[in-house]
């Protein structure tokens, strides 16, 4: 079972020269040829088997962090302000929808090369015993155990096998009944119209909920439009400007980031899977 506390996705950029339209390109704000690393914890995980082929796609989503301008002294957040996710796979990344998954983004996974100069996946592990009854999970999750889950699902039309684990961070539990309900996130999910063979085009964020064994639902975050009479605060810029022209010192005229809400469910029938790891001893 994934360590997720002790996993990560560190990556290198290179600033080699000045973005020619925009000042603070990517929140960057220091000088062209220096170079920055970033370091993102792993949120959860995702396996797409290709059945009839016996080919596999991992995805990893990434922690969130909010918009912000790098490496400065002062003026950290950009406001107005967004959120920042990666999902990304030993050789490409991912674009996270924005959109219900019944509109068409026409998005396109990037390369890893083309963006970073350096790239590595540490994925950490746990011996694990998979939990053989409910009663097993509430006794584990009353114990302090760490907890991952592993929902797998089928996907008949394309042939395609989904795996996501993630961390079991909240779970309601009714002790004295044996019963138990998994509610936790982020996962990512990928969005299979867009699978070519060797990866999707698209994925999805999401929160997972189950409350047994053959059947899991999932929450997905979409973008949502403010309302007008919030504009006034929610699109004022403050301090720095990210998207700021270089040659006149004037903002873009580009969309601000877009509040985020989840509205829409998937219900699938699913093998759900809970893994224990012993934990440490208290101190």
């Amino acid at each position: 079972m994934i360590d997720f506390n002790r996993s990560f996705i560190t990556w290198t950029i290179e600033w080699a020269e000045p973005d020619p339209v925009y000042a603070y390109a990517g929140g960057f704000v220091g000088e062209p040829g220096e170079a920055t690393t970033s370091r993102l914890q792993i949120d959860a995980g995702c396996e797409i088997v290709d059945d009839a082929r016996g080919t596999a796609c991992t995805i990893y989503l990434t922690a969130p962090c909010r918009s912000e301008f790098i490496i400065a002294a002062d003026n950290l957040f950009q406001v107005p302000n967004g959120e920042f996710r990666a999902a990304v796979g030993d050789a490409c990344m991912v674009p996270i929808a924005t959109e219900p998954s019944w509109e068409n983004e026409d998005t396109r996974r990037q390369p890893i090369a083309a963006q970073f100069a350096e790239f590595a996946i540490d994925l950490r592990t746990h011996d694990a015993e998979a939990l053989a009854s409910d009663d097993a999970v509430v006794a584990a999750s009353l114990a302090g155990d760490r907890l991952n889950a592993r929902s797998t699902y089928r996907d008949d039309t394309h042939g395609l096998t989904v795996t996501v684990e993630y961390p079991i961070k909240l779970i309601n539990l009714h002790a004295g009944g044996g019963r138990y309900q998994v509610c936790t996130g982020a996962v990512a999910l990928p969005d299979l119209t867009t699978w070519d063979g060797a990866g999707v085009d698209r994925v999805f964020a999401a929160h997972a909920a189950f409350t047994a064994d053959d059947h899991v639902e999932f929450i997905l975050r979409r973008g949502v439009e403010i309302a007008e009479r919030e504009l006034a605060w929610a699109a004022a810029v403050r301090g720095r400007d990210r998207y700021q022209r270089r040659d006149s010192g004037e903002p873009a005229d580009r969309p601000r980031p877009r509040a985020a809400g989840y509205f829409e469910t998937w219900e699938l029938p699913a093998v759900n899977t809970v893994l224990r790891a012993a934990n440490e001893a208290r101190r």
